[in-house]
């Protein structure tokens, strides 16, 4: 099933919609209240990084789900350009650590890079999945992922900063996020002049 589309900006227009929506969806199917609470938690959190975005952003936002799995949408478009591509590919093989600080605040800050089409995105390098990328060089990347998606996967980002000695601190705030605990996996990608924030959740 998907929900209807929700146009929401930074400014806060739609997003009482979205959350209302939300309720709507868990309530259509079943869900518990605790997952009911969980679902809205999650659009909630996302809403968020939204509103923290800089200058006046829109997106559409939208809920999907096929036995009990959940996917929450935040779609926006972009400028993409040869900078900011080369930028992604780079940081697909850099493997530095982010900067910005709380699980909200690094993906906000991500998606806001990606959606300006500028800006240096190698902090987030460890959570970059590009196709083939693992076992080529940067220019060869570049050349079969011309016209590829890359997403960024938080997951994938845990996993780095936990395999990481040097990483007590940052995988400690991980474990102690309430997105971190609540979803299961939250992707951001870039395609086709859209940047797309994608968080999943599995109830059993």
């Amino acid at each position: 099933m998907k929900s209807d589309v929700i146009h929401v900006t930074s400014s806060g227009e739609g997003i009482a919609l979205a959350l209302q929506q939300t309720e709507a969806v868990a309530a259509y199917k079943s869900l518990s209240k605790k997952d009911g609470l969980h679902l809205r938690l999650l659009a909630e959190e996302m809403m968020g990084m939204l509103r923290a975005l800089t200058g006046d952003q829109e997106a559409d936002f939208w809920i999907e789900d096929e036995n009990a799995a959940f996917c929450l949408h935040l779609k926006a478009q972009v400028r993409m350009n040869t900078d900011l591509r080369e930028k992604l590919l780079s940081a697909s093989t850099s493997g530095k650590n982010a900067a910005a600080k709380g699980v909200s605040g690094k993906i906000r800050d991500l998606f806001s890079r990606m959606l300006e089409g500028s800006g240096d995105v190698d902090a987030y390098a460890s959570g970059f999945t590009v196709p083939g990328a693992e076992s080529m060089s940067v220019s060869d990347a570049a050349a079969v992922a011309k016209n590829a998606p890359l997403t960024w996967s938080f997951n994938r980002y845990k996993a780095s900063a936990a395999a990481d000695p040097a990483g007590k601190e940052e995988w400690d705030a991980l474990e102690k996020s309430v997105l971190s605990n609540v979803a299961d996996e939250i992707e951001i990608s870039i395609a086709g002049g859209y940047v797309e924030m994608i968080v999943y959740k599995k109830f059993e």
